[in-house]
């Protein structure tokens, strides 16, 4: 078992659409400059980093090295509350930028790095590797969708299948714009222990992932929206995998039997990535990086060592 060596920092960056002094957080575990390390992109947008903490494992199993960082609006990095609906500013630019400026800040485009998104973080990591990134060696989109739209297409099928009341609960509700009541968060924690985290009680990581978008969800209400099901935000016409025939790195793609992310979301990653592998975990939902810990970590530690 490797031994654990943690750094944390702050890294400047010089945010598109704004004058405001902007940091992004970032935290490392090894020597990012021994081996190519992996930076794992967290979801939301917002969650915070804290929701892929338990892939510490694959630099305590395999010896990679792990950037993790919280993408600007949420966590440690800098908010931009004001920013509420401003879909100019929180646009997947800003995103591509702060990757770029994270990658850059550890000098990794000569020795090289490998990309993990989970959730929207797999959409960041897809449509950013097909830009050709210099210095990209291996990507992981984890339960990823390909579009907003294919997104919330899986997320109405999944509706179906809930128990009547809670269907008609949520369905009721989200005709009427309620996504604040106390019926509405009931029945969307049953949507959640179905196809989010199977795991009961939640990680504690999780519940810290959920406080970052209460504290703030300014990025996940201008770039998603309110609901499961109904995306109102620019994510709902976005298509991520488009020119994902442009990825020139193998690619893991991984979802869960119960994900809210169902193979349609997956299927045209794998169709338009050249070199690419999709395994499908029978016990998981959303959070199969929690869920199926052992078996999760040794398919992306054998996929990223060799």
């Amino acid at each position: 078992m490797a031994t654990l060596s943690i750094s944390e920092g702050e890294i400047p960056f010089a945010a598109p659409g704004t004058d405001k002094l902007t940091n992004t957080w970032y935290k490392t575990i090894g020597d990012v400059t021994k081996s190519p390390p992996l930076i794992l992109c967290h979801g939301g947008p917002g969650a915070g980093h804290e929701c892929l903490l338990s892939l510490t494992d694959l630099y305590e199993q395999y010896g990679i090295p792990l950037i993790f960082y919280d993408q600007v609006g949420c966590g440690k990095s800098t908010h931009f509350k004001e920013k509420m609906g401003d879909e100019l500013f929180w646009s997947i630019e800003l995103y591509w930028a702060e990757l770029d400026n994270l990658i850059d800040n550890f000098g990794l485009r000569q020795s090289g790095y490998h990309l993990l998104g989970q959730s929207w973080g797999g959409m960041l990591v897809g449509s950013y590797a097909a830009k050709r990134p210099v210095g990209l060696k291996k990507l992981i989109i984890s339960s990823g969708p390909a579009s907003g739209a294919l997104y919330q297409e899986s997320a109405n099928l999944l509706l179906k299948e809930l128990p009547e009341d809670v269907r008609k609960t949520l369905e009721d509700c989200e005709s009427r714009g309620d996504h604040e009541s106390d019926k509405y968060k009931a029945a969307s924690m049953e949507f959640l222990k179905r196809h989010v985290c199977r795991l009961d009680p939640f990680p504690d990581d999780i519940l810290k992932a959920f406080g970052h978008l209460e504290h703030d969800n300014t990025s996940y209400m201008t770039v998603q929206g309110p609901s499961e099901f109904q995306i109102t935000g620019w994510l709902k016409h976005w298509d991520s995998s488009t020119d994902a025939y442009h990825i020139e790195s193998p690619t893991l793609l991984i979802n869960g039997k119960y994900d809210e992310m169902q193979d349609i979301t997956i299927e045209p990653w794998f169709r338009r990535i050249p070199k690419v592998k999709w395994i499908t975990l029978d016990n998981s939902s959303h959070l199969s990086h929690y869920e199926e810990r052992d078996r999760y970590m040794k398919i992306c530690g054998d996929f990223l060592k060799y």
